[in-house]
């Protein structure tokens, strides 16, 4: 049994990595500009760099999932911080543009890797209860802070050192994580004669997933119906379908389909992918606004999210009280209908807006978003066997993933539908510009609120799997 201290020391490692991950998803934004000046990307290549870390992130999530629970989540907790660290470093040091979208692909497979090694380890580290949902309140109120704080710290970054330190950033955090791991977490591996892995499951969905999330990355710039893009994207519908059918049969699958009918799991990947096509989406939308319509530095786009950051961080204490007075499914649902409240507010924003009336808005999201992200994690984690820990994380995380590339790319669609764009957001003239942002909120708020709906129908009762933990309120 660990000690009080090694214990708190084992929280602090998981939650200071979650709160990288959460960081690295956001920082990249306001440094964009900077990076594509200095690195002369054009703007239908810049949205590689983000681009990159999406592909290899979603793609290898399930497997990384299944790996944890496989190999021991220490193990895999430390190769992937060392690859999510090795990305940082060749990011920071790349002097072209394939070295940049190269370094990201490779924070991408760190981060999916990681994601479900640090949510099971919580799992194996922490007892059930009181110490547990504390652990897992931390651990995800970093990860809703980290959304936030990224865009603020990058614009700091970028400003005072410039662009790489972005990347930079990372490196040190990640060689403190992975000296002090041994030392501060226990190690969970199935016996290595009870080890069987589905190696036609994993490339069928690790394939699949790439070119799925490849066709909704391209098809808003480039068309939906071209040969170059449709035809990835079928291809990787159809791996989907053969990944389904392999699992089906399989003896040991890497994706247990019997987890699908554990309601609070299926709910919270459901609650994930709205969450991320809707407050996930905002980022990039808002950044834009300011960088472009406001025309804002770097620097004064990251400070005026600091009252977002600050309110998700506030919010994020409220968790447990929430939690126990409205049970998942309200305290969710709460924090979507924030989500809508605050977009809608962003929607009265004009060309000739100030960072202050940016405010109101964010910091009711940054509320919100606290609520829905540490929450939908405390409820895919309810009425899980331990052994499945680390896949149960990875189909939650896989659903935030989706919700994003399909949200982005179905408000991309609507834009270039209403507006008539032909070219990058980037290249609009300010006024066209803010109407487009002003749609991307709109639509945005209209996902939140069936994000509450969504919460409501499938968390409303707790269902607990056969010799899984016990499930948190649900009411």
């Amino acid at each position: 049994m660990h000690s009080n201290k090694r214990k708190g020391l084992a929280l602090l490692l998981l939650a200071v990595s979650q709160l990288v991950l959460a960081l690295d998803y956001t920082i990249i934004f306001v440094a964009l500009p900077s990076l594509a000046a200095d690195l002369g990307f054009s703007a239908s290549h810049l949205q590689w760099v983000v681009s990159a870390y999406a592909l290899a992130y979603g793609g290898f999530l399930l497997i990384g999932g299944r790996l944890s629970d496989l190999l021991g989540r220490r193990r895999m907790f430390m190769i992937a911080m060392s690859l999510f660290g090795l990305g940082s470093l060749l990011g920071g040091v790349a002097g072209s543009q394939w070295t940049l979208v190269i370094a990201r692909g490779l924070q991408g497979v760190g981060g999916a890797l990681l994601s479900p090694a640090t949510l099971s380890l919580i799992m194996s580290n922490f007892e059930e209860g009181r110490e547990r949902n504390r652990a897992l309140g931390v651990w995800a109120a970093m990860g809703g802070v980290g959304l936030s704080l990224g865009l603020l710290l990058g614009g700091l970054l970028t400003s005072f050192i410039g662009w790489e330190a972005t990347f930079f950033v990372n490196v040190p955090i990640a060689v403190l994580v992975v000296a002090l791991a041994p030392a501060a977490l226990s190690e969970s591996a199935t016996p290595e004669g009870a080890r069987h892995y589905d190696a036609a499951g994993t490339l069928s969905v690790t394939a699949g997933m790439i070119l799925v999330v490849y066709y909704l990355i391209q098809a808003p710039v480039t068309g939906w119906l071209r040969a170059d893009t449709l035809i990835p994207g079928v291809v990787g519908a159809a791996l989907l379908l053969a990944f389904v059918a392999i699992e089906l049969r399989a003896r040991e699958p890497l994706v247990p389909f019997r987890l699908f009918r554990i309601r609070s799991l299926t709910g919270a990947a459901l609650s994930a992918a709205i969450f991320s096509a809707s407050f996930g989406t905002l980022y990039y939308f808002l950044t834009l606004y300011m960088q472009e319509v406001l025309h804002y530095s770097a620097i004064r786009s990251g400070l005026t999210f600091l009252p977002l950051t600050l309110s998700a961080f506030f919010g994020a204490r409220w968790i447990n009280r929430m939690v126990a007075t409205f049970g998942v499914a309200g305290t969710i649902a709460i924090g979507m209908g924030l989500g809508a409240t605050g977009l809608l507010l962003l929607t009265r924003l004009g060309e000739a807006g100030t960072a202050w009336g940016i405010v109101p808005g964010t910091v009711i999201l940054g509320v919100g978003q606290a609520f829905v992200f540490t929450t939908m994690y405390i409820a895919g984690s309810s009425g899980i066997d331990l052994k499945e820990q680390g896949v149960a994380s990875a189909i939650v995380s896989t659903g935030q993933q989706l919700g994003s590339s399909v949200g982005l790319a179905v408000i991309m669609a609507v834009i270039a539908y209403v507006s008539g764009m032909t070219g990058s957001l980037e290249a609009m003239p300010p006024a066209r510009l803010n109407d487009a942002v002003v749609t991307a909120f709109l639509l945005e708020a209209a996902i939140a609120l069936l994000g509450v709906l969504v919460a409501l129908l499938t968390l409303k009762r707790s269902r607990s799997a056969p010799g899984g933990s016990k499930s948190l309120p649900l009411h």
